[in-house]
C-alpha cells in the first residue's frame, strides 16, 4: 500500500510539472498573440520548432507579420535578437564577423557578426548569393563558426528564423532541396481573419504592441523544455504510424522523392515537443498530425510539379490515406 502511494505521489508530481509547462507555453502564445493577432497555431508551431532545437523558414507575402513574430518571440522568451537583411551584395563576413587590426594593441581583434545572437532573423534569405546562404546554413547546422582558423561557439539556445517571398522571384537565389531540408519547419502566416484585422486597424501601431510584450519564460525554462522534450515517450504503435507515413512517401509514384532520414527524425522531434507543450509525456497520433504539414511540406514534391509547390496536397494525402492504426 505504501509503495502504491509513493508511485501515485510521483505521478502527481510529474503531472504538475507537465501542467506548469503547458501553462507557460499558453501564456507565451497569448503574449506573442498580442502583436501577431489571430495566429495562435502558427505561434505554437514556431515555439515547437525552437523547443525542438530546429530552425524555422517562413514563406509568405511582405507585410504578413514575419518580422513581428520574430521580434515578439525574442521578447517573450528573453532572447538576444539580431536581424540580417538579405541582399545580393551580402557577404559571409557580414553575417559571421571579421577580425580587424587594432593599431593601439598591434593585434587583430574579432568583431562578431549578427549571427552571434540567440534568435536571428534572416530576412529574405533567397536574395543572398549561394555562398552567403551556405555560410548561414553551416552555422545553423554546426552551431559554431570557424573564422581564420579559430572555432567560435554560437550562443545557446540558437534559433534562426529565415524568411522568403514566394512571389517576387526576380533577383533571387532559391534554396535547393538539400538546404530546405535543414529547416525543421516551414510556415505560412496568411491573411488575418475578419476579427483580427479589425483589432489590427483599431490599434495605434503594431510596434507599440511588440514593445509592450513581457517576458514569459527564462533562458533556463527554454533549456529545460528542450531537454525534457527529448525524454517524451513514443510507443511502438506510434513509431509504426510514423514509419507508415515515411514509407508512403517513398513507395508512391506521385512523390518525386521520399522523406529523408533527417525528415523522419524531424517528425519525431517535433511530435515529442508538441506533446510536451500539450502537457503530456507521451506522443499520440494527433501530435504527429498537428506538426506534419509544417515539418514535411517543404521536403516533398510531386513528380509532375516543376515549381515545388505541391507539398501541401501531398501532405493531405498522407493525413487522409495513412491509417493511425494498422
Amino acid at each position: 500500500m505504501f509503495s502504491i502511494n509513493i508511485d501515485k505521489q510521483a505521478e502527481n508530481q510529474v503531472n504538475l510539472v507537465d501542467n506548469k509547462l503547458s501553462q507557460q507555453v499558453q501564456a507565451t502564445v497569448n503574449e506573442v498573440g498580442k502583436a501577431l493577432l489571430g495566429k495562435d497555431h502558427q505561434i505554437r508551431l514556431a515555439l515547437c520548432c525552437l523547443f525542438s532545437g530546429g530552425h524555422l523558414l517562413i514563406e509568405d507575402l511582405p507585410g504578413m507579420g514575419k518580422t513581428t513574430l520574430s521580434y515578439a518571440l525574442a521578447k517573450a522568451l528573453g532572447l538576444s535578437f539580431n536581424r540580417i537583411q538579405g541582399t545580393s551584395d551580402l557577404l559571409p563576413a557580414d553575417i559571421l564577423g571579421i577580425s580587424i587590426f587594432d593599431q593601439t594593441s598591434s593585434q587583430f581583434s574579432f568583431h562578431p557578426g549578427p549571427i552571434f545572437s540567440q534568435l536571428v532573423l534572416a530576412d529574405e534569405i533567397n536574395r543572398t548569393t549561394p555562398k552567403t546562404q551556405s555560410a548561414l546554413l553551416e552555422a545553423m547546422e554546426e552551431r559554431q563558426v570557424t573564422i581564420e582558423g579559430e572555432t567560435r561557439k554560437l550562443p545557446e539556445p540558437f534559433f534562426v528564423i529565415a524568411t522568403q517571398n514566394p512571389v517576387t522571384l526576380a533577383g533571387t537565389y532559391p534554396l535547393p532541396e538539400s538546404q530546405l531540408d535543414r529547416f525543421l519547419m516551414r510556415l505560412r502566416l496568411g491573411y488575418p481573419d475578419h476579427r483580427a484585422e479589425r483589432e489590427l486597424l483599431e490599434m495605434n501601431t503594431e510596434r507599440d504592441k511588440v514593445e509592450s510584450i513581457r517576458q514569459c519564460l527564462s533562458l533556463q525554462d527554454v533549456i529545460q523544455f528542450r531537454r525534457q522534450s527529448a525524454e517524451v515517450n513514443a510507443s511502438d504503435s506510434l513509431l509504426d504510424y510514423v514509419q507508415r507515413l515515411i514509407a508512403f512517401t517513398r513507395g508512391k509514384d506521385e512523390f518525386h522523392f521520399g522523406l529523408s532520414p533527417r525528415g523522419s527524425l524531424s517528425i519525431m522531434r517535433a511530435s515529442k515537443t508538441w506533446a510536451l507543450m500539450c502537457g503530456r509525456k507521451h506522443v499520440v497520433p494527433e501530435d504527429v498530425q498537428a506538426i506534419l504539414p509544417a515539418v514535411v511540406e517543404h521536403r516533398l514534391r510531386a513528380t509532375t510539379d516543376d515549381n515545388g509547390h505541391s507539398g501541401a496536397s501531398l501532405v493531405q494525402r498522407l493525413l487522409n490515406e495513412v491509417d493511425t492504426i494498422e
